[in-house]
């Protein structure tokens, strides 16, 4: 019996879909297998204090981003917690309100691993400790100070901070600290320290001698080739992309990459859409806030301007937050369809940057972050569950099972050590 043309192109069809169906089986059992092996580590993501009381916390599959329920489910085993504290007066009320902030999100944090969850979730200050604690098969809570604002004017609080676990932090956030020029300033080009404080300058030297690693995410340009100077150390970033693929403030150009390759410390890219594609972002984020809208107008909920959202109490904000969640649930499956019309910024995004930084400065100096909880999440990463989707882009574009480990942690938990190597040498001084 003879087959026609139409018969033949059926079979062909076919036998592509199939092929192509064995090959992505065998491109995620690959990527399931490097996963399980390697320590994956994911070096910043926010927390809420309302997320850790007896209610209420990590135990349980909340709707935020980071939960354990989602670390198992994606494979994520240890999670950068961040004691976050936003920039605002230079005087001693708001350094007085700042040091309770960060002193209330330490104690949030020692509270997940001591009271609500020691069985499946450890505290780590080191590699060791990190190892130890995943061969154990529990997850792994680090901690990092995002903005040197709460230390105030007392250089004593960098120890205390340090004794409570925090293992990096940066001297600034959106707005100038006292210790250090935040990328902010860049908009205007106003600056106040034009880099680095007397008073951040002795934080560099404090940090060194503490072992206690130095984050240039959120400083100006100016403020980190300071640190380059001056740290006897390997720097890290602990969420920043690369500028030459997207052109915001908050990214790291050539220059700056270099001299992490220079002096040996690693850049965690972040999956923050706006940081890895900004113009993919607006567009998305344009047609899916005129869903939101609509979807908030039939739920009578009024949604903010961004400006007023900051001036509620911390009260009236959450409470505000958990009633936006409820329309942004109600409005998920209109936004998933979007999707069809308008790419959002997804995986293959976020591993352009990886490839980016691997090519200019070497695998050895790059790692990942996501920032959830802190307005980070891509399309495919979304939350902790879907970590996975990383390796596999990996696993896609070559990269092997030692290099996807340093991707990682390696690299980070090398830093790590270099950095404790150095406060070990200055102690003995």
């Amino acid at each position: 019996m003879k087959l026609n043309l139409l018969s033949l192109a059926l079979i062909f069809t076919g036998n592509l879909v199939v092929a192509q169906q064995n090959s992505d089986d065998a491109l995620l059992e690959k990527a399931k297998e490097i996963h399980e092996k390697v320590i994956t580590i994911d070096t910043h993501a926010d927390i809420n204090i309302n997320n850790f009381t007896e209610e209420r916390n990590y135990t349980m599959d909340l709707e935020n981003q980071v939960t354990l329920p989602k670390m198992e489910a994606g494979g994520l085993d240890v999670a950068w917690f961040i004691v976050y504290t936003g920039q605002d007066e230079l005087d001693g009320e708001g350094f007085k309100n700042a040091y309770e902030n960060a002193m209330s999100k330490f104690d949030a944090i020692h509270k997940l691993v001591k009271d609500f969850a020691p069985n499946q979730i450890g505290l780590a200050t080191n590699s060791e400790e990190v190892r130890k604690l995943t061969s154990e098969g529990k997850k792994v809570a680090m901690i990092g100070v995002e903005n040197g604002y709460p230390i105030g004017k007392d250089i004593e609080n960098v120890e205390k901070f340090y004794d409570l676990g925090a293992r990096y932090m940066s001297l600034s956030h959106q707005g100038h600290s006292q210790l250090s020029d935040s990328n902010t300033g860049e908009e205007n080009d106003e600056w106040l320290h034009n880099g680095l404080s007397n008073l951040g300058k002795e934080v560099i030297a404090e940090m060194n001698r503490l072992g206690m690693m130095i984050d240039v995410s959120h400083p100006s340009k100016e403020a980190i080739k300071q640190m380059f100077e001056l740290s006897k150390a390997p720097l890290i970033a602990s969420h920043s992309s690369a500028r030459q693929l997207c052109n915001h403030s908050r990214n790291l150009d050539d220059e700056l990459l270099m001299l992490f390759k220079e002096y040996g410390g690693v850049v965690q890219i972040v999956a923050f859409s706006a940081y890895v594609n900004t113009e993919k972002t607006q567009a998305f984020n344009e047609a899916s806030d005129k869903v939101y809208e609509k979807k908030a107008e039939e739920m009578s909920f009024e949604v903010l301007p961004r400006d007023s959202v900051r001036a509620l109490s911390n009260e009236d904000r959450n409470a505000y937050y958990a009633d936006f969640q409820k329309v942004r649930a109600a409005a998920a499956p209109e936004v998933e369809l979007l999707k069809q019309k308008i790419e959002p910024v997804g995986v293959s995004d976020f591993v352009d940057h990886i490839d980016y930084m691997v090519d200019l400065i070497g695998i050895e100096h790059v790692g990942i972050s996501s920032d959830f909880d802190g307005g980070g999440g891509i399309d495919g990463w979304q939350d902790a569950s879907e970590t996975l989707n990383i390796t596999k882009e990996l696993v896609k574009r070559g990269y092997t099972e030692a290099e996807i480990a340093k991707l990682w942690g390696e690299n980070l938990l090398r830093v790590m050590d270099e950095v404790d190597a150095v406060a070990a040498e200055l102690k003995k001084a």
